[in-house]
């Protein structure tokens, strides 16, 4: 929060009482704990590259998109088989 002098008390009361807190918020400090980014690389020969490139064109995303979105996919599965 921007103004320090509030309390966490006087915040939630603002909020419960539907006012704008916006204000109060410093958005350039947000944080989504847990899904913060990090780099990883890995190597895939051609043929894998190639078939990224492709599938990517044909749904209109980056080959980033494609591999973050089906990693997430297959890890989804997985924690759906283990938890079943």
């Amino acid at each position: 929060m921007k103004n320090n002098s509030m309390t966490a008390q006087q915040f939630e009361d603002l909020f419960d009482r539907g006012e704008d807190i916006l204000p109060l918020i410093d958005v350039g400090s947000l944080q989504r704990p847990g899904l913060e980014s990090r780099r990883v690389n890995v190597d895939f020969p051609e043929w894998v590259i190639q078939s990224l490139d492709q599938e990517s064109r044909l749904i209109g995303v980056s080959r980033q998109s494609l591999i973050k979105l089906w990693i997430s996919e297959r890890l989804q599965q997985e924690r759906n088989l283990v938890s079943k």
